[in-house]
């Protein structure tokens, strides 16, 4: 697989950079055209047998123009290739319009059937592009229809067409490709909600752009694409455990142990140097023997008093609160106690709930990780907002939400889901790692831990919260491996330790 930029880009950025080579390079549009078409050709020809029958289908626009090209090198190069436009042909302009020309010395145009899509082994996605505007519909939606419906091979022409390539959202239908070549910059919405789904395997060329084009422009966000060590200290030979940090988790309502159990075992595996947990007496026994290195108080009552003493309030360096907690009065006041501490503070699950509820302010440096579902209670005091809300624009709504908490004190945001985004308020960073295995229960609780420990240990907190993302979905990676189904929360905790060297 091929290593990848960490650059990524919006549409326009892609564009400025595009124009760019144009006008101060001096490389003609259409050569730049003749140059992705090959890129794509030469994936068709270093994956694909010649004997297999490739359509390719074109709408409009470059992305059209970059079809027509492929078109004719494959034919050129012994493929059996039908084309298919959903537009007339005759209405393309520019560069769109010489490539065109240039596939009818070798070929033709096909009559638009949807009999042929059954009847091709590859198929190339030249329909949309990057420049979608609005919903698919119509004739387009019931051609993109047809091809996910097809058995055929998919490969997509910079992005899948449907897919938003600012925000990885849907535009009412898209291609679900097998493989994405994308071009001169790699795009942010490839990477999370339905992008990392649609697009595959993403191969990109650079089009051989002078690297000094990619000085002009900077990029939009930032790909991670594995753990990053050099943000993880060494430890000295001499140290102890009194030199990383005193993490107390506020986790665990009745019935609820787990999560409190997760989340502490994810942070003394991580490297915590001391855990305390708070939780209700019930679970009491279940957490002393699940995580029997941990020190446990109870807490049933809403008021807290006395439950911690003045000395290990003290020792304390950072809170972890909300895994499992609930909602109740107990819960909130244990929340006020916590946001008076006022230390560094890992705010998750309920206590994001309880917050959106009752617009709590914290002072202290902050991490917030919600999901799309508690991303949207947050921002609903003004509209009413939902999940898919949320999913429709995931870059805009993370700087939304530092924005709001930013305001009191300095905050980290983690939007959990299919490519985690991490937001500082600086660059955002889009995490490719992970598995579909990892929609299961507790899988939060385990980042919460990982991120409090890791801060703990005297990580800078954006640091903390990009080096626990990788981390977290590494193991995942590694203790599913090829399976979308099965794994545990607690068995990403097992191999932790490989991840933190």
């Amino acid at each position: 697989m091929q290593d990848l930029p960490e650059n990524l880009y919006k549409v326009e950025s892609v564009v400025k950079l595009e124009q760019i080579a144009i006008n101060q390079y001096a490389i003609a549009g259409y050569e730049l055209m003749k140059r992705a078409g090959k890129a794509v050709y030469q994936v068709l020809e270093s994956n694909y047998s010649h004997d297999n029958k490739i359509l390719v289908l074109c709408g409009a626009g470059n992305n059209a123009g970059d079809g027509y090209v492929v078109a004719k090198l494959a034919s050129e190069n012994g493929f059996d290739v039908r084309l298919i436009s959903l537009i007339d042909p005759l209405t393309l302009t520019n560069e769109a319009s010489f490539a065109y020309q240039d596939w009818l010395d070798v070929g033709k145009i096909s009559e638009p059937d949807l009999a042929c899509i059954e009847q091709a082994d590859i198929i190339v996605d030249a329909l949309l592009g990057t420049g979608l505007t609005r919903d698919v519909s119509g004739n387009w939606a019931e051609w993109i229809s047809a091809v996910n419906q097809s058995s055929s091979s998919v490969v997509a022409i910079d992005v899948p067409s449907g897919l938003i390539a600012d925000t990885g959202s849907i535009a009412g239908v898209a291609i679900k490709a097998n493989t994405t070549v994308c071009f001169i910059g790699l795009k942010q919405g490839m990477f999370t909600a339905q992008g990392k789904d649609l697009c595959g395997e993403v191969i990109f060329n650079d089009l051989d752009l002078h690297e000094q084009v990619y000085n002009e422009v900077a990029a939009d966000a930032r790909l991670l694409k594995a753990v990053d060590y050099s943000l993880l200290p060494k430890r000295s030979a001499s140290s102890n455990k009194g030199n990383f940090g005193h993490v107390l988790i506020v986790a665990g309502n009745t019935g609820m142990p787990g999560a409190a159990i997760l989340a502490a075992r994810a942070a003394l595996r991580t490297g915590a140097g001391l855990v305390t947990i708070i939780t209700v007496a019930e679970n009491l026994s279940a957490i002393c023997s699940a995580v029997p290195e941990a020190m446990v108080k109870c807490c049933d009552a809403e008021s807290i008093s006395g439950v911690l003493t003045e000395k290990m309030i003290e020792s304390i360096t950072h809170i972890a609160i909300g895994m499992g907690l609930a909602q109740d009065d107990r819960s909130l006041s244990l929340l006020r106690y916590c946001i008076a501490l006022n230390k560094p503070i890992l705010l998750d699950a309920d206590a994001l709930n309880l917050i959106a509820q009752h617009r709590l302010r914290i002072d202290s440096p902050m991490v917030i990780t919600p999901h799309p579902g508690e991303a949207a209670r947050l921002l609903s005091d003004r509209t009413t907002f939902t999940s898919a809300d949320v999913q429709r624009d995931r870059f805009c709504v993370i700087r939304q939400l530092h924005d709001m908490f930013a305001v009191s004190g300095a905050c980290t945001v983690i939007l959990k889901g299919s490519g985690t985004l991490i937001f500082d308020g600086k660059a955002v960073k889009v995490c490719s790692l992970g598995s579909a295995a990892m929609a299961a229960p507790g899988m939060g609780d385990v980042l919460s831990g990982i991120v409090i420990a890791l801060m703990a240990q005297g990580i800078k907190i954006p640091d903390a919260a990009e080096l626990a993302v990788c981390i977290h979905a590494s193991a995942a990676e590694k203790k599913s491996g090829n399976r979308t189904r099965g794994l545990l929360a607690s068995d990403i905790i097992d191999v932790l330790t490989e991840f933190v060297q």
